[in-house]
């Protein structure tokens, strides 16, 4: 890598946790995210400022062309944030889920009490069960 590409990842980075402190602190990004993403700005500000960092890892590794390294790197974070992402979706499906079916449980006494009282009391005078005539009022018996 060249110093000018040194010294536009540096300038990413440094953007990048600017980005993900000011997300959090208008709490757009929650803290236990926030670890995550500060964390891959600590490695990519550790590549920027080592230049030889990754050239040396990939000869190490036997990868013959360096930059083959840092996509293999980024490919099996994104599939290891796919993976957590997956885990938390699936925990809140679940909750939310228990969360439905105890509003059911909840709604179902307070629906059957409204039902009850309804009955008991019709807010237009008619009785209960009684229907009502076209012109709003309610039926007359007609002799």
């Amino acid at each position: 890598m060249t110093g000018s590409t040194h010294a536009l990842l540096a300038a990413l980075t440094v953007a990048a946790v600017l980005i993900i402190i000011r997300l959090v602190r208008r709490g757009a990004l929650k803290a236990k995210y926030s670890v995550l993403w500060l964390t891959v700005g600590l490695v990519l500000a550790v590549a920027a400022s080592v230049p030889t960092l990754l050239d040396r890892l990939a000869d190490r590794l036997g990868i013959w062309y360096q930059p083959t390294l840092f996509l293999l790197l980024a490919i099996g974070f994104l599939l290891l944030v796919a993976m957590h992402f997956s885990y938390e979706l699936s925990r809140l499906e679940k909750r939310v889920r228990a969360l439905a079916e105890e509003l059911a449980l909840l709604r179902g006494p307070v629906e059957a009490s409204e039902s009850i009282s309804d009955l008991s009391a019709s807010p237009d005078g008619t009785e209960p069960g009684r229907p009502r005539h076209s012109d709003g009022g309610p039926d007359q018996e007609r002799d």
